[in-house]
């Protein structure tokens, strides 16, 4: 689940500031080590896919292509936890290659030397749905991991309550205030509230041509504004909302039929079926006149920069880059590339398919190590907003200084 991701990265932060390159413990280092006696090449593949289902489908997928190179491949369900790659890195315990890492934890990777640059050629744009994917996995206008999956949130709506979908948030706005409609999301999560404060001009590190830069932080000028007045208007001017909703709250809601329009993503369609709710999913209504730029997170897999058996792991990456799209597509996740989103298998899927549209015009959070600064000051200052305590603008800046009080400390 995306909203996950940033747990995962300060785990990772926190793990390289410890500075124990240690071997990796438990199970998975006994796994990752077990095949690579004897003088045969042994590539080893650690996964973090969470879904049950993916792992022994991409066992089977990289075994079917040692047998086909001749190349023994141990491919390894890591369920410990990743920072045991941080402490494995350095050791004889280290995967060649790491799949099922959320993007944002790239840039930590990456400035400790762990990661290797993608070989030119592999990754090819004009297959991808949007630039997302690849601006996800590029540090300093290099690419260090190849995207596979992708995820947004869009707009659930109950179409007992809601007969047509908005165009505009500003018709969602009006529709949702009349009696037994409702609207409702996580208004002083950061995760969710990102397009609205970026589609009219806002960002969280500005983006010079692949290279983010820490110290130019577009949360508080005049599109960033726009958006925070937005959220707070629609807690204290509109009151569709109540200014401690969070995401429990918001949900269930939706849920019990409170709240006509949701904005979640596919990690509740599960619990909307079992709730019996007569929903369907679009991509965001506009804001402003423009195509909402909610927060993209990418599932990506690296080679690791210190791999004896670099050549053989990239021919192995660029395998599963070409035939992992019916494995994610069959545990419910969106391919990043465009043959994947147009595959029969993906369209019979309707739920996805909304979210593939909105993923088009989603922008990827960023990967870079100073992140980790933005989730705490946005989500207070996003409390305190909604709260009634301070305008929109004292809300922007107070969230710009923090932040870079906390990149200070880093």
């Amino acid at each position: 689940m995306v909203k996950n991701k940033k747990i995962l990265s300060l785990i990772m932060t926190t793990a390289l500031m410890m500075g124990t390159l240690a071997g990796c413990s438990g199970g998975s280092k006994d796994a990752a080590t077990s095949s690579s006696s004897g003088g045969d090449k042994t590539i080893t593949v650690w996964s973090h896919m969470t879904s049950e289902s993916e792992f022994p489908k991409l066992q089977e997928l990289v075994e079917k292509w040692g047998k086909d190179k001749g190349v023994k491949v141990n491919c390894v369900d890591d369920k410990g936890k990743i920072q045991e790659y941080m402490q494995a890195a350095n050791s004889s315990s280290a995967p060649d290659i790491m799949i099922g890492i959320p993007h944002d934890n790239l840039g930590t990777f990456q400035k400790a030397g762990l990661i290797a640059e993608v070989p030119s050629g592999l990754l090819d744009p004009s297959k991808y749905t949007s630039k997302g994917p690849i601006d996800a996995v590029t540090i300093g206008g290099k690419q260090y991991g190849v995207p596979y999956a992708q995820e947004t949130v869009s707009l659930f709506i109950n179409k007992d309550k809601v007969k047509e979908v908005p165009k505009s948030f500003e018709e969602l706005v009006t529709k949702a205030k009349e009696p037994g409609v409702g609207f409702s999301y996580s208004v002083n999560a950061l995760f969710y509230n990102l397009g609205f404060l970026t589609t009219q001009g806002g960002y969280v590190f500005k983006n010079n041509n692949g290279t983010l830069d820490p110290n130019d932080i577009g949360l508080s000028n005049e599109g960033a504004i726009k958006g925070l007045q937005f959220i707070q208007d629609l807690v204290i001017k509109d009151k569709l909302l109540a200014p401690d909703t969070t995401d429990d709250i918001a949900k269930n809601r939706f849920m019990s039929g409170d709240a006509a329009f949701y904005i979640s993503g596919a990690w509740d369609t599960a619990s909307a079926k079992a709730a019996n709710i007569n929903y369907e999913i679009a991509a965001m209504p506009t804001f402003g006149g423009k195509n909402v730029t909610t927060a993209l997170g990418v599932q990506t897999a690296f080679v690791a920069e210190k791999s004896p058996n670099k050549d053989i792991a990239w021919d192995l990456m660029k395998y599963i880059q070409d035939n992992i799209n019916p494995i994610i597509i069959d545990s419910g996740r969106i391919p990043v590339t465009k043959e994947g989103v147009e595959s029969d298998a993906f369209k019979a899927n309707k739920d996805m398919i909304a979210f593939a549209e909105q993923a088009k015009y989603a922008v990827p959070m960023p990967n870079i190590p100073e992140m980790q600064a933005v989730w705490t000051p946005a989500g207070n200052m996003l409390t305190a907003m909604t709260a009634g305590q301070q305008d929109p603008k004292t809300t922007g800046e107070e969230i710009v200084k923090q932040i870079k009080e906390g990149i200070a400390q880093q």
